[in-house]
């Protein structure tokens, strides 16, 4: 995983805004189309997104999702054992902290999301994806190449969302069927960072919980946060922690976000993680303060922190010189080396959205490259020193106010000071002689 040696990288958390041929096409999944014009034109539009992103300044890029119809449900094609079920899928933000705390506001919210197809675990968990993931990875691969960028990511979604999204039906308990997941979900992981990308773990989920269950204490939660991270840890063995980037949001709730989980209440348990990196939320007006829990919590040493300087929650442009601001205050204390400035998360995680106008949303971008930018130039410089990554050393201070003053007191007095008089020549010819 590349640090920003130089200068500050950029990066994004994984979806971007879909052409509209590119988001039907992906939303009808194949029904009734033509299959080799389809793979044609998704190859097309990922080398469109991929030098879109590459000639705006993104250094980490990814596909922008766009082979997926979303960051959660596209795993329904890629496990074999998952399959739509009787019902209906409700909206978790009906019965949310927020929805009892702003009746009228989310009563309108949640009919949109509510009535989806319902899916669950119906038999034994099989990785079945492995064609669709290898379309997915050759797009990329290309674009990178003929776009000549460094590195790329490829998002891939953690077992608890699939647990949340997909309702257990068949194994014997909640631990059965979360470790199904993990073993199924391994290889695609695996088969991310063995074709040579950065695998980024998507999982608004896990501080998510808490909102979306209001039954439940905090020490519940966290109890069932340290589940989760051990059940993604196990999915993960085996794979290098440098190529792990891990992504937690508030998921896309353009809402009040009165209740959202608190980062000092997780953060200990989300760094258990095994991960180089790690992206989050700090730019928006619920979780911008809380740089200050990233810089006092215990990182793993040479952590990588990926913080969202541009938000997805609203539809303002963040001034350059703001997310400038932004990316030095976790610069200082972490080191420009060790910072990557990324967003809050993914704008158009579902194929179709429209929270964020795709115009908008590449205006964010730009912001985001500038800031990068100007950021860069007040950061001192790196210097390495014996193969390790030094700070240059500063400047020498001024000198303070009052000594500066002191200085200038003494130097006024010698000027008033009365100079002595030289010698009479008479007096001195007396000398002499």
């Amino acid at each position: 995983m590349k640090r920003s040696s130089d200068r500050l990288l950029t990066t994004h958390a994984g979806s971007l805004p879909r052409p509209a041929d590119v988001a039907e096409m992906v939303r009808a999944r194949g029904a009734g189309r033509d299959e080799a014009a389809d793979a044609a034109r998704l190859r097309e539009a990922v080398a469109e997104v991929v030098r879109k992103q590459a000639d705006i300044g993104i250094d980490v890029v990814d596909d922008g999702e766009y082979g997926k119809p979303s960051f959660v449900t596209y795993v329904r094609d890629r496990l074999d054992g998952i399959d739509q079920i009787a019902g209906v899928r409700h909206s978790p933000w009906g019965e949310s902290r927020d929805a009892k705390a702003f009746p009228d506001f989310y009563s309108k919210q949640v009919v949109a999301a509510s009535n989806q197809p319902n899916f669950g675990c119906v038999g034994p968990l099989r990785y079945k994806g492995r064609a669709l993931l290898e379309r997915d990875l050759d797009n990329l691969r290309a674009a990178v190449d003929a776009a000549g960028v460094a590195e790329a990511f490829v998002p891939s979604i953690s077992p608890a969302n699939i647990e949340s999204w997909n309702v257990n039906k068949y194994y014997a308990s909640d631990e059965e069927y979360r470790t199904a997941i993990c073993d199924a979900m391994h290889e695609e992981y695996k088969a991310i960072t063995d074709a040579g990308f950065i695998l980024q773990i998507d999982d608004p989920r896990l501080v998510t919980y808490y909102m979306v269950r209001p039954d439940l204490s905090l020490s519940e939660i966290r109890a069932w946060a340290e589940r989760q991270v051990e059940a993604l840890n196990y999915a993960l063995r085996g794979i290098p922690r440098e190529k792990i980037r891990y992504h937690t949001c508030y998921s896309i709730n353009m809402g009040p976000r009165l209740h959202d989980m608190q980062a000092k209440d997780i953060i200990d348990i989300v760094l258990k993680i095994r991960a180089g990196a790690f992206s989050f939320e700090a730019s928006n007006p619920r979780h911008e303060h809380e740089w200050t829990v990233w810089r006092d919590a215990r990182k793993p040493a040479d952590t990588i922190l990926i913080p969202g300087v541009v938000t997805h929650c609203s539809v303002l442009v963040e001034h350059e010189e703001l997310v400038a601001e932004r990316l030095v205050k976790f610069a200082n204390f972490a080191g420009r080396e060790n910072i990557i400035a990324g967003t809050d998360c993914g704008f158009a995680t579902f194929a179709g959205a429209d929270e964020i106008e795709p115009s908008i949303a590449w205006a964010k971008l730009e912001a985001l490259v500038r800031g990068a930018e100007i950021a860069s130039g007040r950061l001192r410089p790196v210097k390495k020193v014996a193969g390790k990554a030094k700070k240059a050393p500063a400047r020498k201070k001024a000198p303070a106010k009052r000594a500066v003053a002191r200085t200038a007191v003494k130097a006024k007095s010698r000027a008033k000071a009365p100079a002595k008089k030289a010698p009479a020549k008479k007096a001195r010819a007396k000398r002499r002689r």
